[in-house]
């Protein structure tokens, strides 16, 4: 599907949609836990879909009924299990650790770009504490199991390798440890980790380099939990207000364990304005100038805050970020793509890129299926110009199916070509 996107004023309120982040987790611990758990505030996502489909091969009853998601764990795991994993890479490096834990043969599969994404050094952890792997690349099937004992793991290729491991190690009897052979970046995620598995009553403990795991047979259900608003895809509309006129989003929590409310101070820096009151934040625009933005715990953010950067003066200098090259496309690349095809100027660099404020005239976008890429070029194209034209935009629907809509509500103007 691709979507024409013309230039309107944007300004209003908006509520953030369920962290597809913390739905993950709370999904995946119900599964694993003593008991039914009701997750209110869910938002659906492809992405979402794809977790719920896995949990369920493994054996989980899942109802969802508007945004009340009930997990009901099974009695017993079933002993072989095909898990699709769509294109979600949450999805499969959290469940493959728990999938090797309580299954005795789990096949994988996925979709897009997923089956490129690395787990190669995740693959190597399991392999020495008795998983066996068909294959070293989707499609394959594990076997064999997993054992309490220790993990090793770079800290800097993906976070995700820690939390699936922090969850199928929580329900392996006995004492494990995890140690990180290089720093953990993105740990605000591991963090999202620990603060769920706490509610479900796990024990861990980080220690230097690293973290123990008491592990047990079974999580404690929590009976009720409540999604976090999602400051991830929140952080589009916050970039909007920073550009022109004044928007609110709702359903904020400001002490949220994620890291991406750290768009509040990005946008700061760069000159907007920024509010909170309670649960909902509003940004507004300021006078805009380059800045220099480090993205070592927050990646998912450079699309939002590169076309505010393509609208501050001078040029924003982006940081920390080399791992972006594993995403849904090369993030710097696309990134860089999206804010030139539109007129603008980027460069990249080794762990980053560079943006110039020239601004944005509009022009065709190649949305590289990259759900991030497709929302920042709509919100580009709101202030652009000219028309933006944005190929394959049904990649939003990965985390954010009704985000056109909610544009729309906004003020903004698109249309299906």
């Amino acid at each position: 599907m691709d979507i024409a996107v013309t230039p309107a004023s944007l300004g209003g309120s908006i509520a953030a949609i369920a962290s597809k982040s913390d739905v993950h987790r709370l999904m995946i611990c119900a599964l694993l836990s003593d008991g039914p758990v009701v997750i209110r505030g869910v938002s659906r996502s492809n992405d979402i879909d794809a977790t719920v489909r896995c949990i369920t091969a493994l054996g989980a009853q899942v109802d969802i009924t508007g945004k009340v998601c009930t997990v009901t764990p099974p009695a017993v795991i079933p002993q072989k299990a095909l898990l699709d994993c769509g294109e979600s890479g949450s999805t499969l490096r959290f469940l493959l650790p728990v999938a090797a834990a309580v299954c005795k043969d789990a096949s994988f599969t996925g979709a897009g770009r997923l089956p490129q994404r690395p787990i190669g050094e995740l693959v190597d952890a399991l392999s020495a504490n008795g998983s066996r792997f068909s294959s070293a690349v989707l499609p394959f099937t594990v076997s064999g199991g997993i054992r309490a004992g220790t993990y090793r793991l770079p800290g800097n290729v993906s976070s995700q390798y820690v939390s699936g491991l922090l969850m199928a190690l929580s329900v392996t009897e006995g004492e494990s440890r995890i140690e990180l052979t290089t720093p953990l970046q993105s740990e605000s995620y591991v963090n999202m980790t620990l603060h769920t598995l706490t509610a479900f009553g796990a024990k861990v403990v980080k220690v230097d380099n690293g973290y123990i795991i008491y592990g047990t047979t079974k999580l404690h259900s929590p009976k009720l939990a409540d999604a976090d608003g999602d400051w991830s895809n929140g952080a589009f509309f916050l970039a909007a207000g920073a550009l022109e006129g004044s928007i609110t989003v709702t359903e904020l929590d400001t002490n949220s364990v994620q890291g991406d409310k750290k768009v509040l101070d990005a946008l700061s820096e760069f000159g907007a304005c920024v509010s909170v009151r309670g649960g909902s934040v509003t940004v507004s625009r300021g006078t805009l100038h380059g800045c220099t933005i480090d993205l070592t715990d927050t990646p998912d953010l450079l699309p939002a805050l590169a076309v505010v950067a393509a609208f501050a003066d001078g040029q924003t200098v982006f940081t920390g970020g080399a791992r972006l090259r594993l995403k849904e496309s090369d993030r710097l690349e696309t990134t860089k793509a999206m804010i030139e095809s539109m007129g603008g100027k980027a460069s990249v660099q080794p762990d980053g890129i560079i943006v110039y404020g020239t601004g944005l005239s509009g022009g065709s976008v190649d949305g590289a299926n990259d759900h991030r890429i497709v929302m920042a070029a709509a919100i580009g194209g709101c202030f652009a110009k000219g028309d933006t034209h944005i190929k394959g935009a049904q990649a939003a629907d990965k985390s954010y199916p009704d985000f056109f809509s909610d544009l729309a509500a906004l003020g903004g103007k698109s249309y299906v070509i």
